[in-house]
């Protein structure tokens, strides 16, 4: 009770303060990134102009399902849609989504390639694929619902899809393969998923 009543000493003054520094120190640098990031966010500065992939993103949640395909699929997908027949642009993307799941190497498992088109395809095209393309996956593609939910819905384009059904990238028939490959590459790089 007598220690209760005794004020403190002038020597412990200096260590309580250098306490109250430490603690103010240690909750700025967990605090202080957190409100640094929320403000250039917010403010948009600092903010790099520049992107590393080179197709659209679609960063809205959109889905497979959305563009009008139904798959369960549970790899990384290369989907080709084709709204009109399958001519030589989508029929392009498919050789293309094709020698891209080949280009993985040893992360070729991952992926998987897929047409999903809206009209059959002609029957020298359809005997080519069955010959040519074993692994190949086919889906019909619900035309009004792709026509809603796409992006440039009358022409051929590849989209990649993650594991969960989502779309991540999209890109147009004049797409170079090296850099739709370099994209699934940092894709798959960075996904611990699929």
């Amino acid at each position: 009770m007598g220690a209760a009543m005794n004020p403190p000493s002038a020597s412990e003054l200096p260590d309580r303060r250098k306490g109250r520094w430490q603690l103010i120190l240690i909750l700025m640098m967990v605090i202080g990134p957190m409100a640094l990031a929320t403000f250039m966010y917010k403010l948009q500065f600092w903010v790099p102009d520049s992107r590393s992939y080179h197709g659209e993103m679609i960063g809205n949640g959109q889905t497979r399902a959305e563009i009008g395909v139904q798959a369960d699929e549970q790899r990384w997908q290369l989907l080709v849609t084709a709204p009109a027949a399958c001519a030589a642009d989508c029929q392009q993307l498919v050789y293309l989504a094709r020698q891209l799941q080949i280009s993985l190497g040893r992360d070729a498992s991952r992926a998987s390639h897929a047409l999903a088109s809206a009209q059959p395809v002609g029957a020298e095209y359809e005997a080519k694929l069955k010959v040519e393309y074993p692994q190949l996956q086919r889906y019909p593609l619900d035309l009004s619902t792709f026509t809603k939910g796409a992006t440039a819905p009358g022409d051929a384009q590849l989209w990649i899809v993650d594991p969960h059904g989502n779309l991540v990238l999209r890109y147009d028939a004049g797409v170079k393969g090296k850099d739709l490959l370099n994209d699934l590459r940092h894709l798959l790089k960075l996904s611990n998923i699929g």
